[in-house]
């Protein structure tokens, strides 16, 4: 909690400069100590736990199981013991599931559904037969459509229904009819108290006696192929380990599971709702069959499954009905954090903090302008517009930009060794990337990067995708080059629409690159691969035009495309054959489900026509390539690559890396309160650790907009960001995997920003620059944040000392940084400072005063 300066009457006239110079000092310093938020004791041990993983055995879930004996005997893979990455604070993520004792797994065909694999599902309700256990009717499965999957299949007209399945079975009567067996799905979604439920069978006969209006249990409201979570297939390697990614869901994504909504505990108390997951071991065939044909939630396979509760938190909303909202607009950087934070923000009558994602520059040019109000901006660069720049920045993240990649191997049989076939569909989970192959992906520069069935004369002779790249060939894992991987979400990468800083980030990493630049400009790499032409930055080679770089966006310049046939198929052009998505994190989220977004049929009945998407690529023959950033892909557990640093090391976003290129940051421009990672610096070559496209996030808001109550919400955000916000956690209010806690100086400088923009300045009492960022106007106010933060005791003390043998004052420089509030006396179009006086964070003068002159500082806050 905050701490407040003793209340007392405004004296204006009567202090002197130092007097006000020392009371300064000691609000600041109070302000200093308790401006960072403390977690309770026990918030770390929880989220420790949260983000623990749980290891649970075949043997022990099987020696527990009310099942009996049945569970463990004939069970197709005895000696498992998988571990889950998470289970507990779960939200919309991803998580990793690992295993070991298994047996080496064959990949699934179009007739069966492999050897010795694994089968994952999520569920949400407990079996009422049996205690302790997932009710398979509860179980979002059957959406693949694949061998081995479904909720309903055909038995031999002869064989022995077990007992558990023979409600859901209509009998055969011969050969030619043989039985049929269908596991309903019910939902967690109820009506009138009962819940609702998609069903074929019921108590040995069908419900709908029609056949043609017979329900559809493995596509229907509840589960389909382009929502289901289910993974189908997961493979072991000859030595009997595997992994695989997850997708948990909430009831968000499900309505059908409802996992994470608001519920009652036993005792009362407000619980979100918990699901399981389930892991179903698959052999070598299914029970009267020579092989894996029928579904993993019929009894022969059920009975061997095995489960981990997942505990989940609140979807519902935490905050007050009526409470005041304000807006954060800019960097999607920011999303992950700020869904956390939301509910410890409006906890107790808090604000609520709507985040709108989008374009910085705008975002900041707005908080700029503003007279009044505006929303609070979000952005990683500074205002870059003619005007003065007036705002006031302050760190509250440390993000980075992502390329994630879910690749599946397909070994080429003429390559690879028995060894390596022998991996065939598991994933790979490294790869190296340099900012020349970052501009082959970006400019379309692989053959199948461009629409089917079209001339692709201009990139003749170059690879059809990353994989077959002799460049990427060269640096990566030699198990690359002995695959046949042709799919074409790795011609290119899964990119975000619209304009942002994350773009510009990207290219200047590209264009810092000497190579880089070359193969922009027309030169073809040592392997004769060379840039569609049409993304060139020189005009001689591009058609078009020179394309300008850096731009704040992706463009898709490439006009080949497939004429629309009249009365048929519409235009396919490199916007619809390879469309953007909505953000970076819907990029990662269709990195976990393998989905590249790919061309499937035109649809002329659709409103209006389009081509659709084939659906997601099941886990075993994934092939995408996508643009996301840390949180994402720390949210979704995917892999993301190595990227080569100006110190000529591949590094990954880890937190160290992303706090090593905090620390080789840079001012590039005049506003020395923003600071970036310029990989053309001399500081970036040096620090071989860091991570290249890793981003501060700065809130930055306006001081002289006259609406108090909205200062003082953004400061009381952005102190919030830079205490509690910063502990690393799953729990509700903490920092989310994949952000790197802020460096402690730029803790100190958020502090100094958060009492600048909640005291707030007035034109007709700031100080007037000599200078300004653009063609002129009001300067800012006097006073600079310290570009290395240096201890509020130390500028304190030096202030006091400058202020007491001063006699008259300097006035400011025009350094174009920010970062506290000199005001004259009130005049009266100022506004009302109400009963209270105000003190001035004395440490952020710049020059020397008057001792003389009235220190009016910002207002600190009531103690809540």
């Amino acid at each position: 909690m905050r701490t407040a300066a003793p209340e007392r009457r405004a004296r204006r006239g009567l202090v002197s400069g130092l007097t006000g110079v020392l009371i300064g000092g000691l609000v600041f310093t109070a302000m200093t100590a308790g401006g960072l938020a403390t977690p309770p004791a026990s918030a770390a041990a929880d989220s420790e736990a949260d983000l623990r993983p749980v290891t649970i055995s075949a043997t022990e879930y099987y020696a527990n199981s009310p099942y009996g004996g049945s569970a463990a005997e004939g069970a197709p893979l005895p000696d498992l013991e998988i571990t889950v990455s998470q289970t507990a604070g779960l939200t919309a993520q991803g998580i990793e599931i690992t295993w070991k004792g298994g047996k080496q797994s064959s990949p699934p065909s179009n007739q069966v559904g492999g050897e010795n694999f694994l089968q994952f599902a999520q569920c949400w309700g407990d079996d009422p037969l049996n205690p302790g256990t997932p009710d398979r009717t509860t179980c979002q499965y059957g959406g693949t459509a694949t061998p081995g999957t479904g909720r309903v299949g055909s038995r031999p007209f002869d064989q022995e229904i077990p007992a558990q399945d023979r409600y859901y079975t209509v009998a055969g009567t011969d050969p030619n009819n043989p039985a049929e067996t269908a596991i309903p799905f019910v939902s967690s979604t109820s009506r009138d108290g009962v819940n609702d439920r998609v069903e074929r069978i019921a108590n040995g006969a069908y419900v709908e006696p029609d056949r043609l209006k017979r329900a559809d249990l493995n596509q229907n409201q509840f589960i389909s192929q382009y929502t289901t979570n289910e993974v189908s297939w997961a493979g072991s390697g000859a030595n009997g380990e595997g992994s695989a990614k997850f997708e948990v869901q909430t009831a968000v994504q499900s309505r059908g599971l409802g996992c994470g909504r608001s519920t009652q505990a036993a005792d009362g108390t407000a619980a979100a709702q918990p699901c399981w997951l389930v892991i179903i071991p698959r052999g070598t065939a299914d029970n009267g069959e020579n092989a894996i044909t029928q579904p993993g939630v019929f009894w022969d396979s059920w009975q061997h499954h095995i489960a981990v509760k997942m505990n989940f938190r609140p979807i519902s909303g935490a905050c007050e009905d009526g409470a005041n909202e304000r807006q954060l607009v800019g960097s999607e950087l920011m999303a992950g954090a700020v869904t956390s934070w939301q509910p410890s923000l409006c906890a107790g009558g808090g604000d609520i903090y709507n985040m709108i994602t989008g374009t910085e520059s705008d975002a900041v040019t707005a908080a700029n302008l503003a007279t009044v109000s505006a929303p609070l901006a979000l952005t990683s660069r500074p205002y870059s517009g003619e005007d003065a720049d007036d705002l006031i920045y302050a760190p509250v993240a440390l993000s980075a930009v992502t390329v994630a990649f879910s690749i599946d191997r397909f070994p080429d049989g003429s390559k690879a060794s028995e060894e390596e076939q022998a991996r065939a569909g598991l994933p790979f989970t490294s790869m190296k990337l340099t900012p020349r192959l970052i501009a082959k992906l970006l400019t379309y520069s692989y053959v199948d990067a461009l629409p089917s069935e079209t001339s692709k004369d201009h990139l003749a002779g170059n690879p059809r995708n990353l994989l077959f790249d002799e460049e990427f060939l060269e640096i990566n894992d030699p198990e690359w080059r002995k695959q046949a991987i042709a799919g074409v979400g790795v011609s290119d990468m899964l990119l975000p629409q619209g304009r942002s800083d994350v773009a510009l980030a990207l290219w200047n990493y590209v264009l810092a690159d000497a190579d880089a630049r070359a193969f922009l400009n027309g030169e073809p790499d040592a392997w004769g691969t060379k840039v569609n032409k049409y993304s060139s930055t020189n005009a001689d080679v591009n058609p078009s035009g020179a394309l300008i770089l850096p731009v704040d966006n992706f463009p898709k310049a490439d006009p080949t495309k497939r004429e629309a046939i009249a009365g048929g198929a519409g235009e396919l052009n490199l916007i619809t054959w390879r469309p953007y998505t909505n953000d970076l994190d819907t990029s990662g989220y269709l990195a976990l489900r393998g989905d590249a977004q790919l061309v499937d049929r035109w649809d002329a009945l659709a409103a209006p026509p389009r081509y659709l998407r084939v659906p997601r690529s099941l886990q075993g023959s994934q092939s995408v390539i996508a643009l996301t950033d840390s949180a994402a892909s720390e949210k979704y557990q995917i892999v993301t690559a190595a990227l080569e640093n100006p110190a000529g090391e591949f590094v990954t976003a880890s937190t160290g890396a992303m706090t090593a290129a905090a620390g080789a940051m840079t001012s590039t421009t005049a506003q020395t309160q923003v600071r970036g990672f310029d990989v053309s610096s001399d500081a970036a070559r040096s620090a071989t650790g860091a991570y290249p496209l890793t981003m501060p996030v700065y809130a930055a808001a306006n001081p002289y907009m006259s609406d108090a109550d909205a200062r003082s919400s953004y400061a009381d955000f952005i102190r919030y960001a830079v205490g509690y916000g910063q502990v690393p956690g799953v729990q509700v209010g903490q920092l989310p995997v994949g952000y790197a806690p802020i460096p402690e100086s730029w803790r100190s400088q958020s502090i100094i920003a958060a009492n600048v923009i909640q005291g707030g300045l007035t034109r007709s009492t700031a100080p007037v620059s000599s200078g300004s960022n653009g063609s002129g106007g009001a300067g800012p106010a006097t006073g600079s944040i310290p570009r290395s933060a240096n201890s509020a005791a130390s500028a304190v003390s030096g202030a006091a000392s400058s202020s007491a043998s001063a006699t008259t004052d300097t006035g400011p420089t025009a350094s174009g940084a920010v970062a506290g509030a000199l005001a004259g006396a009130q005049t009266p179009a100022d506004p009302s400072s109400g009963g209270l006086g105000t003190v001035l964070p004395v440490s952020l003068l710049a020059g020397l005063m008057s001792a003389a002159a009235v220190l009016i500082i910002p207002r600190l806050p009531r103690r809540t």
